[in-house]
């Protein structure tokens, strides 16, 4: 066996009463690099699949202890994830019949063809494979909390976008989401979505800002065939094709102000009119938008209609700026590193406390997104275990923070250099989420330094594991 061949296809529990059957039939798996594990016993194989990880079952019929179908019907009964394959001789073709009928998925015929073995194995081993991914896909749509936990953070900040979300999530009201551009803002879409009684439906994103003035009406309300030059078919609007699920209205500040008394329209009687039709047709959608603009002074400058606002922020739900978010940098850079690490088939690296620094101190004028991109050239350019200074954006090396303020609690208060050095210690936990480890190192000091610190203002609480 090559080394290229060393790693195992999957294991194999090979049943067969006769030695040489059992040894052929080993021989042949192994050579395609299979793990086998062959045994003459029915009770015995039993044995191995209530305490092993086998990924295809290769079984005799004729055998002493047991019928064949008898032991089918046991393993279907303990082990049900795991595909039978069975071995027919002469004069046990009605037992193989009835074998399929319990549940086995496939059988060969004595003496066994070994590529008719092989193809058999390989993809019996293959359809364990897809109906372990099809569960796991199916938890994921059947656990609300999925999208949700997408949202990655432990700031404050955070902690009230997603309790808002869970809030407002199994209501039938309409969500304002607001935030700047690259927040994340249609990622709390999406869990509002997903949490909801509306997650068996379809979630539609449609982004305001890229769609042309003259095609908005066509593409959300829909058109009939010629209904204009160009509407050669009819076709589907998206308010129709996410009946019964969310309609995600990204960048709606965009939407063109004449625009906006129909969307008012549809959203109060639940119907939309295609263009170039005479019927109204019933929706039942839930509308979700966002916006990087602040809609208020949008409102106040005659820009967007205040009825559709009001109509709109039923809930509003503030998406706050990954400066805002402290510790979260770290984390969310962390989370980031791994993803492009796995892609790029090597371990991820860690972020040493110099670039923790730098990443905290820069600004991320474009938020979440700025900080992906950041981790993906991290990667590219990077080769060490750590993440230093040198592997950042030149951008990010290069900046330096014009002050570090502070602040008195109230305008000409005058505080002590200890108030002054909590106020700071504090907000530097703040900054990293409360890990002390990680403080300590920003603060030059060890972690029982920081401590005593703690200790001497009475605010110490029973020492984090981290």
């Amino acid at each position: 066996m090559t080394e290229v061949d060393s790693a195992p296809k999957g294991h194999v529990l090979v049943i067969d009463d006769e030695q040489d059957a059992r040894a052929l039939l080993t021989e042949t798996l192994e050579r395609e690099s299979y793990r086998v594990t062959s045994v003459g016993s029915p009770i015995e194989a039993l044995e191995i699949l209530a305490t092993e990880n086998v990924d295809v079952v290769l079984t005799d019929l004729v055998m002493p202890e047991m019928t064949g179908v008898s032991l089918c019907e046991r393993i279907r009964g303990v082990r049900p994830d795991v595909p039978i394959l069975v071995v027919s001789g002469e004069g046990t073709l009605d037992a193989a019949i009835d074998a399929l009928r319990v549940g086995v998925f496939d059988f060969l015929v004595k003496p066994v063809d070994p590529r008719l073995l092989s193809v058999a194995v390989a993809r019996a081993g293959a359809e364990r494979r897809l109906a372990g991914e099809l569960r796991m896909l199916k938890a994921r749509v059947d656990d609300p909390s999925a999208e949700e936990g997408k949202i990655i953070g432990d700031s404050s900040a955070l902690r009230t976008v997603r309790a808002l979300v869970r809030r407002v999530a199994d209501s039938e009201a309409t969500v304002l989401i607001q935030g700047e551009t690259g927040t994340g803002k249609e990622l709390v879409a999406r869990a509002v979505h997903q949490l909801s009684r509306r997650r068996t439906g379809p979630f539609v994103p449609v982004n305001c800002a890229a769609i042309t003035p003259t095609l908005i009406e066509s593409e959300l309300f829909g058109h009939t065939r010629g209904a204009f030059t160009d509407a050669k078919d009819a076709r589907t609007g998206l308010f129709l094709q996410a009946n019964n699920g969310t309609l995600f209205l990204d960048e709606i500040g965009e939407l063109p102000l004449e625009m906006q008394p129909k969307l008012l329209r549809v959203l109060q009687e639940r119907r939309v009119r295609p263009i170039g039709s005479d019927r109204d047709f019933p929706v039942d959608v839930r509308v979700v938008a966002a916006t990087h603009r602040v809609l208020e002074d949008e409102v106040s400058e005659g820009r967007f209609r205040e009825d559709l606002y009001y109509r709109l922020g039923v809930v509003r739900i503030d998406v706050p700026a990954l400066r805002e978010r402290g510790g979260d940098i770290v984390r969310l850079s962390e989370r980031f590193l791994a993803s492009f690490a796995a892609a790029a088939g090597r371990p991820a690296p860690k972020v040493s406390a110099d670039a923790a620094a730098k990443l905290l101190a820069y600004p991320w004028k474009g938020n979440v997104r700025e900080l992906e991109n950041c981790m993906e050239h991290v990667i590219a350019m990077g080769r060490g275990d750590e993440v230093v200074v040198g592997d950042l954006p030149e951008r990010i090396q290069a900046h330096r923070s014009e002050h570090f303020v502070v602040a008195p609690d109230g305008e000409g208060e005058i505080v002590t250099i200890d108030v002054l050095m909590s106020r700071y210690l504090h907000r530097v936990l703040d900054l990293v989420g409360g890990n002390k480890s990680r403080a300590a190192h920003l603060l030059g000091v060890d972690r029982r330094t920081l401590y005593r610190m703690l200790d001497r203002e009475g605010t110490l609480a029973a020492p984090s594991a981290r």
